[in-house]
């Protein structure tokens, strides 16, 4: 078998056991720090490190780091993940791999202009990067190969629209960390589409008592307000309780799914969760670097490689609830 051909039949039975793993369509967000290891080290598929703003332990980016190992794996790679949710010190993280001389990197850039030096650093350096989930815009300024993850201001126009169908007329769109942009993006797609008013609230996902009081004494404050749409899973569970104590009628809607969001649409106190596929974040970006490495293939043509949007509904609940049993979803 020839050494391309090798390459082929890799990457084309790990997007069969992937298929097999994934099949709906699709940030979660933590502020801790952790690394953990996967892969294989010492094997010839190179070393990778995956550099985020959310740690594990976080029920988002534990699928990002699941996929993200899992291709490790197939693909004979050292992976490495690592996340904090504090711009500087994901800075400081890129800078070390950068110092190891990866193979390559993967990077969510929530904030991207914190992170601008250091992946800059890194493609003078030689190492090919992958930007996921946030910071899409600026991923190509900076350098990137191609970016994996969604349109947040499509992805939140979709939700507007599911929204303006089901009858909501004002919304509270809650965002759960300030200076993120890809959750402003969203609350703007969903202004977009919506045809009535949007009010943004912030609170702090490392707070979800102190998130459910906020949102709870906002719909109190306003009965008006009829739709509530969180852009996180945690910050989705603290409005289902605010909305429940505060005996509102809002229906809410979410970004992004936990075990918790997906029980909660099956029983139709959440109407639907924009799913992004998370999974893909962490697979891809590592068969498109192992690929690099190995055949200089580059993904994408300049342009996104999109993981979402789709949406999980009651009607699909079900199905997506016995994928994340298995960590893909």
């Amino acid at each position: 078998m020839t050494r391309v051909t090798r390459l082929i039949t890799a990457a084309v039975l790990g997007a069969l056991v992937l298929g097999g793993c994934s099949g709906e369509n699709g940030g979660g967000q933590a502020s801790a720090s952790a690394s953990s290891t996967g892969g294989q080290a010492g094997t010839d598929g190179g070393t990778y490190a995956v550099i985020t703003h959310g740690a594990p332990g976080d029920p988002f980016w534990d699928v990002v780091k699941n996929g993200a190992e899992g291709a490790g794996k197939r693909y004979g790679a050292a992976v490495t993940y690592q996340g904090d949710g504090d711009p500087a010190k994901q800075a400081q993280l890129i800078d070390q791999a950068v110092s190891q001389k990866v193979d390559g990197l993967v990077v969510s850039m929530a904030n991207p202009d914190a992170l601008r030096e250091s992946v800059t650093k890194a493609v003078a350096a030689k190492i090919p990067v992958i930007t996921i989930n946030s910071g899409g815009d600026s991923s190509k300024e900076f350098g990137a190969i191609t970016h994996v993850g969604q349109s947040e201001e499509v992805a939140g126009r979709g939700a507007g629209e599911k929204l303006k169908a089901e009858g909501v007329t004002k919304l509270l769109c809650v965002i759960h960390e300030a200076g993120n942009v890809g959750l402003d993006q969203r609350c703007n797609g969903a202004t977009a589409t919506l045809g009535g008013t949007v009010e943004r609230l912030q609170v702090d996902v490392s707070n979800l008592a102190d998130a459910t009081s906020k949102i709870k004494a906002r719909l109190q404050a306003d009965t008006s307000v009829n739709g509530v749409l969180t852009l996180n899973p945690a910050i989705a569970v603290a409005a289902r309780e605010a909305i429940a104590d505060g005996r509102s009628k809002a229906k809410l809607a979410t970004f992004d799914l936990s075990a918790d969001v997906v029980d909660s649409i099956q029983i139709g106190q959440i109407l639907f969760a924009v799913d992004q596929q998370q999974y893909l974040q962490g697979w891809l970006p590592i068969t498109f670097l192992y690929l690099y490495k190995n055949n200089l293939n580059i993904v994408g043509g300049g342009l996104p490689v999109n993981t979402g949007p789709g949406f999980v509904t009651k009607d699909n609940a079900a199905q997506v609830a016995e994928l994340a049993l298995e960590g893909t979803r």
